[in-house]
């Protein structure tokens, strides 16, 4: 087990980049011992049931689920903290940012995606320092999610390549073998 002296409690989540904040308070929860909380429902007793070992298990769980909530709570900036402090177990709470910030998410989709669209190499600007932006980009659509063939990308850039750069594009279009991204750069 990682010591918690050695583990960072994420940043306050603002309402954006929802998707970074979930799977850091997931890792964050998962070395407290607490990440279960997200997905179980609480324990209850069957009818006249009245075991001392139920009794403890289930305040066992409820003080963890206590614990799971409000660690999520905490690491909710002010504004939402007042939003999401109703909800009486660690798994509604999660389920419902799920919901409601997942959905932002698939803004965030398209969004990327027309930055993809309408990204335009100019002559004012070097082509190396437009192509790493691009492969920024490229990176950022896969962490989305979104997945693009290398042979793709590479057409993808060629197409892009500034008007001053026509001779280059039609000899990189009729070049037999496939190329990679790294071939393409170097």
């Amino acid at each position: 087990m990682v010591p918690l002296n050695h583990v960072e409690k994420p940043e306050k989540f603002n309402g954006l980049n929802f998707k970074r904040w979930q799977q850091k308070m997931l890792f964050y929860l998962t070395i407290l011992n607490l990440a279960r909380f997200l997905i179980e429902n609480a324990p209850t007793l069957s009818v006249g049931e009245s075991d001392v070992q139920a009794l403890s298990a289930i305040d066992a769980w409820k003080h963890s689920d206590y614990l799971c909530r409000n660690y999520i709570k905490n690491s909710l900036h002010d504004s939402l903290y007042s939003v999401y402090q109703g909800f009486k177990t660690a798994k509604e709470l999660w389920e419902s940012l799920d919901r409601k910030y997942k959905s932002d998410d698939a803004g965030a989709k398209k969004f990327l995606v027309r930055r993809f669209l309408d990204f335009k190499m100019v002559d004012s600007r070097t082509v190396m320092s437009r192509v790493r932006e691009f492969q920024v980009l490229l990176h950022e659509i896969q962490a989305e999610g979104i997945s693009l063939s290398e042979s793709f990308q590479v057409s993808v850039v060629i197409e892009k390549l500034p008007p001053g750069w026509n001779d280059f594009k039609n000899y990189l279009k009729h070049k037999r073998k496939e190329m990679t991204m790294e071939d393409l750069v170097r």
